[in-house]
């Protein structure tokens, strides 16, 4: 009678017929590498996490990475400083050119508005030879020229004070000539050839004016 052979061998199951175990090395290498594959697909995984940080905490670690007392930290402050009065000074010249702008918005305006005051001047200044038939001509002028000038100088715009025997001043002065005048001293205003002006306390057209010189 021919034997069973998982009677004779309990263990038959794991051998084959030369007495190999089933399945060579691939059963009993999997559990040894199964760990090994798990670490490295949990290092891929670590490997590729990104690293997120916010400005502040990006600051942070600036800071605390540089020393306060090496030189790249002095020069650092220093451009941070620079660059801060650098602001600060533009900031203000804009500030300055704006009211400036709104202050002397109507400068141009005014001083092509100066030849009609120079005109009614020039007509009033020729008026002594005239017979009485012409006073009342002469009144309107004079009334017309204040009106104007009132009407200017709600503006800002205030005539230069130069008269004959006033002192010569080169900053609202202009001399266009010079002259004898035995009564006189030098330096010293002859004659005002065209009025000059100031538009809130800002030179506009300086009095032109002829000065002694012996």
């Amino acid at each position: 009678m021919v034997k069973n052979r998982k009677s004779d061998n309990p263990l038959g199951d794991l051998y084959d017929e030369t007495g190999k175990i089933f399945g060579g090395g691939d059963k009993g290498a999997a559990p040894e590498d199964a760990p090994g594959a798990a670490k490295e697909g949990a290092q891929e995984t670590v490997d590729e996490t990104e690293v997120s940080l916010s400005q502040d905490e990006l600051e942070a670690l600036c800071r605390a990475s540089v020393c306060p007392g090496c030189d790249v930290y002095k020069a650092a402050e220093e451009i941070r400083l620079r660059a801060l009065a650098d602001t600060e000074n533009v900031k203000k010249r804009l500030l300055r050119e704006t009211e400036d702008l709104k202050k002397y918005a109507g400068e141009s305006i005014l001083a092509d508005l100066l030849p009609v005051l120079d005109n009614l001047d020039l007509a009033l200044a020729h008026t002594g030879n005239l017979d009485g038939a012409c006073k009342n001509f002469v009144i309107g002028v004079d009334m017309t020229r204040k009106l104007f000038a009132d009407a200017v100088k709600g503006h800002g715009l205030v005539q230069i004070e130069a008269m004959r025997g006033g002192e010569f001043n080169p900053e609202v002065h202009e001399a266009v000539g010079t002259m004898e005048d035995g009564e006189l001293d030098d330096n010293r205003i002859a004659q005002v050839v065209q009025a000059g002006y100031t538009l809130k306390g800002r030179l506009l057209r300086p009095a032109k004016v002829m000065v002694v010189k012996a």
